[in-house]
């Protein structure tokens, strides 16, 4: 488990919850997700959406296996969590995803009204938190999303690595 020290990224509206244990314990279980896809042949992306300290939505990377370009592991965890409360609406939420989201799961995480996106590593190519772009800092979305980053993300790292490596031989 990692137990390198949160960040919660400055400069974004709402409040990051900063319970490192609690993190933690839920990371565990998007890296388990993540284990999983990889051994599906998917990209090592895992997702859990938690409300009031319990797991209701999972999901890991399912692209290939669904020939559905938009099932990322953060979109079948909010699909998942949105069919478990009856609503598509999930206030009061937190997503852990092992890896930062991309534009299209940036969208999804604003209109389900997600409260807190927790995740492990970095995606310097597509990662719209921080990386490539920097969606959810822009004042024009209805809503605000809560950021805390690193959490596990040397385990998801070592995942994507992983993965990455063996593909290309």
């Amino acid at each position: 488990m990692n137990t390198a020290v949160v960040a919660t990224i400055t400069g974004f509206p709402g409040r990051a919850m900063s319970d490192t244990a609690t993190h933690n314990e839920f990371m565990q279980h998007a890296l388990e997700l993540a284990r999983a896809a990889a051994v599906e042949g998917e990209v090592p992306v895992g997702a859990v959406v938690v409300r009031d300290g319990e797991v209701i939505g999972r999901g890991s990377n399912r692209p290939i296996a669904t020939c559905d370009p938009t099932a990322h592991a953060e979109v079948v965890a909010l699909r998942d969590a949105a069919r478990t409360v009856g609503n598509y609406r999930l206030p009061g939420s937190v997503l852990y995803v092992t890896v930062e989201p991309c534009t299209m799961c940036v969208g999804a995480i604003v209109q389900a009204r997600v409260h807190t996106l927790v995740y492990g590593t970095p995606e310097p190519r597509t990662g719209a938190i921080e990386s490539a772009f920097s969606l959810l800092q822009d004042n024009q979305h209805n809503h605000s999303v809560a950021v805390v980053a690193g959490v596990g993300a040397e385990a998801a790292r070592g995942l994507m690595q992983a993965f990455f490596r063996a593909r290309r031989r």
